[in-house]
């Protein structure tokens, strides 16, 4: 397991790794991958109970994670190959004909990390809610994570799902909004408003907990807590990671305009330049 300066000498190389991707490909979602990459960070290199070696589709015997908000896959792969599921210089494939690495995650040619496709917004806490209950009755003591995003969370799936979870005291399930506050079409608040957020998830019976997204003591004690508050109070914990869109490249940050578009050569460059090589480029 990484320590504290390891997870950020880390999550800077994915961050280089993510815009490395969109640009050779000219596509992709690099607003939210840079935004969501250092919890993501601490949850594979440090709390999640699975890895390379003994991960399996199925799960069982290890924490299962799932990738709800699909399209910000350049994150999830820059992740998963550095922590040894698959080859880095894969990642040069991105959104390639015929990839492993397609534009949202998919499970057609079996990529290690990639429990089911992804990208239809809102479906998936619905399957995350799914593999916990399978856990529960395999008598699995491990978790499931899912991550989703707040513009995402305008999906009415969503709340279906939360109601059951809630109901259902699926105490074994830990989900993370990535509260970043930005969507594609501008601010979430302004597209279609999701009031209190914290104050909601409490309403519809979840433990809540409110984190730092860039800060690692603050991530990490929060996935501390969440294991913690799911037995305690037999229910679903939802972490609200606050973030910043785009982190981590000044001309991105805080804005929807690179929600879906890739960097120019040029602005790449400059995009890398704020991001010093830690790990290794592919």
């Amino acid at each position: 397991m990484q320590d504290i300066q390891q997870l950020k000498d880390t999550a800077v190389q994915v961050r280089r790794d993510i815009i490395r991707m969109v640009t050779l490909a000219q596509s992709g979602h690099p607003g939210g991958s840079l935004s969501s990459t250092d919890f993501m960070t601490a949850l594979f290199f440090k709390e999640l109970n699975s890895s390379a070696q003994r991960w399996t589709k199925e799960g069982k015997g290890n924490d299962m994670f799932f990738l709800s908000a699909g399209h910000i896959s350049p994150m999830f792969y820059s992740i998963l190959a550095r922590a040894g599921y698959f080859p880095v210089k894969e990642l040069a494939t991105f959104r390639k004909l015929g990839s492993r690495l397609q534009g949202h995650p998919s499970v057609e040619m079996h990529l290690p990390g990639v429990h089911c496709a992804s990208g239809s917004l809102g479906q998936g806490l619905s399957v995350a809610i799914g593999a916990a209950l399978a856990k529960r009755a395999n008598q699995d003591p491990n978790y499931v994570y899912v991550l989703v995003g707040d513009g995402e969370s305008e999906e009415g799936q969503i709340w279906e799902a939360a109601m059951f979870a809630a109901h259902n005291k699926v105490d074994n399930l830990i989900a993370i909004t990535d509260w970043n506050r930005q969507q594609i079409d501008g601010n979430v608040d302004e597209v279609a408003g999701l009031g209190d957020l914290e104050q909601k998830w409490r309403a519809f019976g979840w433990s809540v907990i409110v984190a730092d997204g860039h800060d690692f003591d603050s991530i990490l004690d929060a996935y501390s807590r969440a294991k913690k508050e799911s037995k305690e109070k037999n229910r679903p914990v939802m972490i609200l990671m606050k973030t910043c869109m785009g982190k981590g490249v000044d001309f991105m940050e805080g804005t929807c305009e690179w929600h879906g578009k890739a960097p120019k050569p040029e602005q790449a460059d400059k995009a890398l330049a704020q991001l010093k090589e830690t790990l290794g480029d592919f």
